[in-house]
């Protein structure tokens, strides 16, 4: 017997539209990578070619020169370094304690009744109305109360956790099935076991989503380290760059070339678990729908 295969042809309206849509998300990415394309280009130019006009896209020479000046400083101490490890330490250790408590509040919330739960939960929420800049002053005075200025402590302390984190855990968690839950504990598995072994593991999106979101909010932080810090030996890098671009001897290549060491760490980070983050988004947008 002869099988006819007939495809289904697009009609032009939607072919239209298709081509339609194309349009825009390609232009739409070429204005969003168009300033990476600008910084990573320019950090490889000499200051002249940079404010050329019009721009030219492709240096002529790679102009390494910049990058030495960056990390080595216009007055050659190299303090871009310890500022880049002040960075790594600040940002690791929020990034770390926020995903484990915002993960262990939310496995409570989620599925642990409990009388109030829900208020408790909402109390949570709350405090993601209030902005940073209502409670930067009394925080800045406990910090200071505690002895805790130009510290890794006072940049670290306040920031363990957010509520965000409790709330994005507690809605992927939420959905998670009892029945692998009550089956461990049938087996004899601890509490706290069960989180780490069952519920951390199976959690990898909601955890990368969290992780890369708390890692780069901290990386990018310059209101709370412009306060709580005074030495140039605990300035981190969003610090280090406002100081390096208001100095008399910078040039604008040298500029882009501070600013892509610093941005060297959120591409790793984002295409190290990005696969992780594209399913949590993925998942986080059909549970909306």
């Amino acid at each position: 017997m002869m099988t006819i295969n007939i495809e289904k042809k697009k009609k032009p309206q939607s072919l239209i539209i298709d081509i339609f849509i194309w349009f825009f998300l390609i232009g739409f990415a070429i204005i969003i990578l168009a300033p990476l394309a600008f910084m990573f280009t320019a950090s490889l130019m000499p200051s002249s070619d940079v404010m050329r006009l019009p721009y030219p896209w492709i240096p002529k020479t790679f102009y390494w020169q910049n990058f030495w000046q960056a990390i080595r400083g216009n007055d050659g101490s190299f303090i871009y370094i310890r500022n880049i490890i002040n960075s790594v330490i600040v940002a690791v250790s929020i990034t770390l304690s926020t995903v484990f408590l915002a993960a262990l509040t939310g496995y409570g919330l989620a599925k642990f009744p409990f009388k109030g739960r829900n208020v408790v939960f909402l109390l949570i929420m709350t405090t993601m109305m209030i902005p940073f800049e209502a409670i930067m002053i009394p925080l800045y005075l406990i910090v200071t109360s505690f002895g805790w200025q130009d510290s890794y402590t006072g940049l670290i302390v306040p920031f363990l956790t957010n509520a965000f984190g409790v709330f994005l855990m507690r809605q992927y968690l939420i959905t998670f099935p009892d029945e692998v839950i009550d089956a461990a504990r049938i087996d004899g598995a601890s509490e706290f076991g069960i989180f780490w072994r069952i519920i951390m593991p199976n959690s990898m999106p909601a955890v990368a989503t969290l992780a890369i979101l708390t890692f780069r909010s901290q990386w990018d932080n310059l209101l709370w380290p412009l306060l709580v810090v005074q030495s140039e030996e605990m300035k981190t890098i969003p610090l280090y760059i406002i100081k390096f671009s208001s100095e008399k001897y910078t040039n604008e290549g040298a500029m882009m070339a501070v600013a892509v060491i610093a941005s060297l760490p959120m591409f790793i980070l984002f295409f190290t678990l990005s696969k992780y983050f594209l399913s949590g988004s993925a998942v986080f947008s059909s549970r909306k729908g």
